[in-house]
């Protein structure tokens, strides 16, 4: 019997989570674990502007503000912050309280939203907009056949997570400075106890 992905669906946001640390990912979504930081406080601080859901009109183009979003297909739900509609042509800007990373983060969320938007409207979606309250600024986003690949790519990768329940080793680098996880995670303990075994197995490991 074939599995119906839409039964248990995966956050759109656990696919940025994945993208930057697959241990992250599944402390909060497998271990339900998350803490907060000046980071993810600014971040918040960010989305309140676009949490309240919302319907309005801006110079004669509809803006909808918290769509619930969700695909069958892919078996995501989520929410979009902001979806302006060009005519007919759904428009995803996903808001962020940090300048851009060259990493895919924040490009697979969006692109996910997008595929969404396609599923759930018909209509084709090529490009969304990343808003970094930073500066202020839109970077626009063309969905690539590449970055469409990924997501299915990563979502299936976290089904499979979610499935094991199974945390993924720590990465135990940059990426650890700013996670608002590092007392939960334990990335350097954890990480010099796998040094630690390695050495005891290597000692009594007789080479010929």
């Amino acid at each position: 019997m074939m599995e119906d992905k839409a039964d248990d669906p995966i956050m759109i946001s656990a696919l940025e989570h994945w993208s930057y640390c697959p241990r992250q990912c599944a402390l909060i979504h497998v271990e339900q674990t998350f803490d907060e930081n000046l980071y993810t406080l600014r971040g918040r601080a960010v989305h309140k502007k676009v949490d309240e859901p919302k319907v309005e009109e801006q110079a004669g183009m509809r803006v909808e503000r918290a769509l619930p979003l969700w695909s069958k297909s892919l078996g995501l739900v989520g929410k979009g912050d902001v979806v302006e509609f060009h005519g007919e042509t759904p428009y995803p800007v996903e808001y962020k309280h940090g300048p851009h990373r060259e990493q895919e983060h924040d490009d697979l969320q969006l692109c996910a939203q997008a595929l969404c938007l396609e599923e759930m409207t018909g209509q084709s979606v090529p490009r969304g907009a990343i808003y970094h309250h930073s500066s202020r600024k839109r970077r626009e986003v063309e969905f690539t056949p590449g970055l469409r690949a990924r997501v299915v790519e990563v979502t299936e990768a976290i089904r499979a997570m979610l499935k094991a329940t199974r945390l993924p080793p720590p990465v135990n680098d940059h990426r650890c400075t700013h996670c608002s996880l590092q007392e939960s995670c334990m990335p350097s303990v954890i990480d010099e106890g796998r040094r630690a075994s390695a050495v005891v197995r290597d000692l009594f490991t007789i080479h010929t």
